[in-house]
């Protein structure tokens, strides 16, 4: 069972999402807050596996609740709700560890299946959205590309490549003609050699390093 938080200032809101969620056999809403700092103590409480949260909210938004949760030792995987394709709050709580980021009139069944792939943290959430979203507010100096990145395989830079601009496993695998186990295998390791987290650190760490 993937247990989900939510926090949102629109009560009504919540209730859509907490049905929703909540008619799925594998997912089950463990809390609710109307406020980030709320939302902080629920999340603590509750132990959640991912917590939807709002950007914008009274007394503390979803950016310092969101900074102030993966500072803990187990931290959620978190994903940040907003109206905006375009959102320069989304890139920088994504920028801070957050999962990725979905829109609110986002459907139905992509918001069930958002919550599971991170849950899974085996791919980006809206991928094409976030690459978008961080050629818009890139900084124009790219950081220097750590030593790091040069214990990639020649084939682990094509990959990370591909990955980095928002294609899924499998069409990295039709695109390299690999199996997607080859594909999951190389992405796991390109993960480890950086220290990313995710698909969704891994586009960060291109576009803020200028390896787009």
């Amino acid at each position: 069972m993937i247990r989900v938080a939510l926090v949102d200032d629109q009560a009504l809101f919540r209730a859509g999402v907490r049905m929703l969620v909540d008619s799925q056999p594998d997912l089950e809403v463990v809390g609710e807050a109307s406020d980030g700092s709320e939302g902080v103590a629920i999340v603590r409480a509750t132990r959640p596996d991912v917590v939807l949260m709002d950007i914008r909210m009274p007394i503390m938004d979803g950016l310092a609740a969101t900074a102030e949760l993966l500072r803990d030792a187990a931290p959620p995987r978190v994903v940040m709700l907003t109206t905006f394709d375009l959102d320069e709050a989304a890139a920088r709580a994504i920028r801070g560890g957050a999962s990725g980021f979905l829109l609110k009139d986002a459907d139905p069944e992509f918001l069930l299946a958002a919550i599971r792939t991170v849950h899974a943290g085996s791919a980006v959430i809206a991928a094409s959205a976030t690459r978008d979203l961080f050629a818009h507010f890139a900084d124009p100096v790219p950081r220097a590309v750590p030593e790091e990145y040069a214990a990639l395989t020649d084939r682990e830079r094509e990959i990370f490549a591909l990955a980095a601009r928002g294609l899924s496993n499998a069409e990295i695998a039709a695109r390299e003609f690999l199996s997607e186990a080859t594909v999951k295998t190389h992405i796991s390791r390109i993960l480890a050699k950086l220290g990313l987290r995710d698909r969704v650190q891994l586009v960060v760490f291109a576009f803020e390093h200028g390896l787009t």
